[in-house]
């Protein structure tokens, strides 16, 4: 190796290390070479897609997904002594999302600038074609249909290229003599290695890479919270999945906490009026405590069983547990506690005998009959008996009935109803007097004093709206 093939080699490592940072590049420590990963740019609403007539059995055939990030191209590359001078660097190029094909149209580019760099170094000028001019050179375009290689194309690579795997693996180069003499339609450069083992694993990757790129370029910018309304960095924010709306993680924190001590576990949306984005479960988990989040969980699980007709809980207090319905039937036994109810009434099963009703419940079931269509009303029926329906219709109407003509005693309540007489009455439960006027209790020596004494409210009002003889006295006649 002369002094001056060092020397550049040197200087050309320096200047890569300098120019790039570590994920992009980096020098190998027991030869003169590298590996350098190029991270194309991608245009807006770039797409890639599976064909549903694919070889593989894909659940992901026919499908489509918009990306922001590809995984990188991989440039594995060894300096020969006689680099710049004379020799080329020794490389193989690695990637997942491109053909072998694609990755040997892009080797054979590389000699070709090799050629026009002659004696002088080249590696700049090969990162830079990758990264800036590869779409371009390879006329890919949104949408892009991933593929994978024909093994019987591929090309039996040779051992340096097997120890690609190993620690900056930078073989290959001896193996590209071998294939010039190949038809170049028929076979696959060396060189050019499609790293994925199958076409499922592929999107998966895809998807996971763009994900984490994502959440790198998101942590690392600043985003007005319009909550607080202050700036902070991405890695103290989060964002809603379908809105995208950004809110820092202290104010959602917040927001998370009342909402789920109030029991609003479905109504964990998006704090922009009008936005109906709901946030994860993931993302709660991240920022709730472990007491608030199984609280949330549990809430959650039991919201989305009551949207099941089939699935009622069992009634004990201490059990509470979801138990799935017979359909056609009325009877539950819980798993559990093994207690058999009855899945209308929630009492205890009691076969072909109607359900049982409380007292609270007849107002309920009155106003629910009165309203119900015939085959409502028929239900009904059956289920709780027509005799009881028929009880509760006749109470409620005497009730009705009661509320319009009579007035309760103010000592114990019962209905009293007055069709004659003076004021002064006397209630035929507890033989309490009172005054019908202002409902108040009498005197029982001189319950009359009530009307004859000046300062009382009732004063002079012993026969006020009673009707004698057809007429309604409003006031009392004075002496």
């Amino acid at each position: 190796m002369s002094a001056e093939d060092l020397e550049a080699q040197e200087d050309e490592l320096l200047a890569l290390a300098s120019i790039y940072d570590g994920d992009e590049f980096r020098k190998a420590e027991s030869v003169q070479g590298g590996e350098t990963r190029i991270y194309l740019d991608l245009p807006q609403n770039f797409k890639i897609f599976v064909s549903g007539n694919s070889n593989e059995c894909l659940q992901n055939s026919g499908f489509e997904y918009t990306i922001c990030f590809l995984p990188p191209l991989v440039l594995n590359f060894e300096l020969p002594p006689d680099y710049p001078s004379s020799s080329p660097p020794s490389f193989t190029l690695s990637g997942k999302w491109l053909s072998p094909t694609q990755l040997s149209a892009l080797c054979k580019h590389l000699d070709n600038l090799w050629e026009e760099h002659r004696g002088r170094v080249v590696l700049f000028a090969w990162m830079q074609f990758l990264k800036e001019e590869t779409l371009t050179y390879l006329n890919i375009v949104s949408p892009f249909e991933l593929k994978m290689g024909s093994q019987k194309k591929v090309q039996r690579r040779t051992t340096a290229q097997a120890s690609s795997n190993t620690e900056l693996a930078l073989g290959g180069a001896a193996a590209a003599a071998a294939a010039s003499d190949v038809d170049q339609e028929d076979s696959v450069d060396e060189r050019a290695v499609q790293d994925v083992e199958s076409l499922s694993s592929l999107i998966q990757e895809i998807l996971d890479f763009n994900q984490d790129r994502q959440m790198k370029c998101f942590n690392s910018k600043l985003f007005l919270c319009s909550i607080c309304f202050c700036e902070k960095l991405g890695s103290d924010c989060m964002y809603f999945l379908e809105c995208r709306h950004v809110y820092c993680k202290a104010c959602l924190k917040d927001y998370f906490e009342i909402q789920i001590k109030d029991g609003q576990v479905k109504c964990l949306n998006c704090p922009e009026p009008q936005c109906s984005s709901v946030a994860t479960p993931g993302q709660v988990k991240e920022l709730v405590e472990a007491d608030l989040f199984a609280r949330y969980d549990r809430l959650l699980l039991q919201s989305t069983l009551d949207l099941m007709a089939d699935v009622v809980y069992c009634p004990r207090p201490c059990c509470q547990l979801p138990v799935m319905q017979e359909p056609g039937g009325t009877m539950a036994i819980c798993s559990s506690c093994n207690f058999a109810f009855c899945t209308l009434c929630r009492l205890t099963y009691h076969g072909v005998s109607p359900c049982k009703v409380t007292a609270e419940k007849l107002i309920d079931l009155r106003n629910e009959y009165l309203q119900a269509d015939e085959a409502t009303k028929r239900f009904l029926e059956q289920r709780y008996g027509k005799r009881v329906i028929q009880k509760a219709l006749e109470e409620m109407e005497s009730k009705d009935w009661l509320e319009k003509n009579s007035k309760s005693c103010p000592c114990c309540g019962t209905p009293i109803q007055k069709l004659d007489g003076c004021n002064k009455m006397t209630c035929t439960g507890c033989m309490q007097y009172f005054c019908w006027v202002c409902m108040g209790s009498l005197s029982r020596a001189n319950p009359y004093k009530h009307f004859t004494d000046p300062d009382s409210p009732c004063f002079n009002r012993l026969f006020h709206a009673v009707d004698v003889n057809g007429d309604i006295w409003e006031d009392e006649i004075e002496d």
